[in-house]
């Protein structure tokens, strides 16, 4: 029987060129998204000769990613792409509570409970890959985006201590994708199209996939995709947290993009 992977946030993106990587691997797939495009990534995904399950669901909850690994039904998970994230700009006091929840369940609970479920059988038969995608935002207070960046320093922050934690089963690795500002549907549906980050040219999806995929066929811990995001990578971790937030303040408050 071919591996299996389950790529999150698959229907656009990094997710869907990290899909793309996975079919040419010889990896069946289970992809999934919120949205009824996952539909048509899967139509794309099936002309490499590979088995590919889409589900359209609500990842931020445990019912949806429950019904995700039901679609494995039973079979062995050999790879895991916790890849499934959402956005939210403007100030924190502007933003609906509904909005900023939906950023930390997608985000965080999502990914957390994926990652409660699918570790325990890796880690018994000590075999298994897992790629998260964090961000070079969770390195730097998000101004006008701080739910978001928030949330991405716990995920950085998280699959570094869980890579500790399970360091006794080094045949399960975890290795944390650290991209910066790149070409997909977040800053739209962030709605963060009149921001300087917003507007400014951002990296390829596919370039970020083949860095994160690499990564995790090596056991990487991490990679931080693109040789300006690893400069910013070294100099956020040595720069006052006040001046990096008046920075990113610059980048993301609304109408900055004028």
């Amino acid at each position: 029987m071919s591996k299996l992977a389950i790529i999150t946030g698959a229907s656009t993106g990094i997710g869907f060129e990290l899909a793309h990587l996975a079919a040419d691997d010889g990896y069946d797939l289970i992809i999934a998204a919120d949205e009824g495009l996952i539909e048509d990534a899967a139509a794309d995904l099936r002309t490499r000769n590979v088995d590919v399950q889409a589900l359209q669901v609500d990842l931020s909850t445990p019912a949806g990613v429950d019904a995700l690994l039901e679609c494995a039904a039973g079979r062995t998970i050999d790879l895991v792409c916790a890849n499934a994230g959402r956005g939210l700009g403007h100030g924190f006091l502007e933003q609906d509570v509904d909005d900023w929840r939906a950023v930390v369940d997608t985000n965080i609970t999502g990914t957390l409970y994926l990652l409660h479920k699918v570790l325990p059988p890796m880690v018994a038969r000590n075999a298994g890959k897992v790629l998260v995608t964090g961000s070079i935002a969770g390195f730097i207070p998000g101004s006008f985006q701080a739910v978001y960046n928030g949330s991405k320093a716990f995920i950085d922050s998280f699959a570094d201590a869980l890579r500790n934690e399970l360091k006794e089963s080094d045949g399960v690795t975890i290795t944390t994708l650290i991209p910066g500002p790149t070409e997909t549907e977040f800053f739209d549906r962030a709605d963060m199209l009149d921001t300087k980050v917003g507007v400014q040219d951002k990296a390829d999806p596919a370039d970020v996939a083949r860095d994160g995929w690499s990564a995790l066929m090596a056991g990487d811990a991490h990679v931080v995709s693109g040789w300006k995001n690893k400069l910013q990578a070294v100099v956020a971790h040595v720069t006052p947290a006040a001046v990096l937030a008046e920075q990113h303040r610059k980048m993301a408050e609304p109408g900055s993009a004028e």
